[in-house]
């Protein structure tokens, strides 16, 4: 395979075994204020090629990042990863209630990230 380096990155949700989308889900239930930054954010992702430094994101785990998108008191946390052909690959999303980030939703993104590797052509 050719690498096509003018090719524009992507971002695609992860979804389940039955076609939902976790972070997709998360997303719209937040108010129209709330969805719109998280968006904005999302996008400003895509543009920097899944490279953003703190604030906006940090690592995590692995390849595993989280960007990080606080409005008022919700610190919103959507993990994510760069894939192939440029692909960014949104795995989970919660709100953070604590200063550090709960095992259980950093668990969740590893399970998400390696039903991906599982499921490559999916998301390529």
């Amino acid at each position: 395979m050719i690498y096509n380096e003018n090719q524009e990155y992507k971002v695609k949700f992860y979804t389940d075994g039955g076609g939902k989308s976790p972070v997709l889900k998360y997303i719209e239930r937040l108010s129209d204020k709330e969805k719109a930054k998280v968006l904005k954010y999302i996008e400003f992702l895509r543009e920097h090629k899944g490279i953003l430094d703190e604030p906006y994101s940090k690592h995590i785990k692995g390849k595993i990042r989280e960007l990080r998108v606080d409005f008022a008191r919700n610190r919103h946390r959507i993990f994510y990863f760069t894939f192939l052909d440029k692909n960014i690959i949104l795995l989970h999303a919660f709100l953070k209630h604590t200063a550090k980030t709960p095992f259980a939703e950093i668990k969740q993104a590893e399970e998400n990230y390696n039903s991906v590797l599982y499921d490559k052509e999916i998301y390529g």
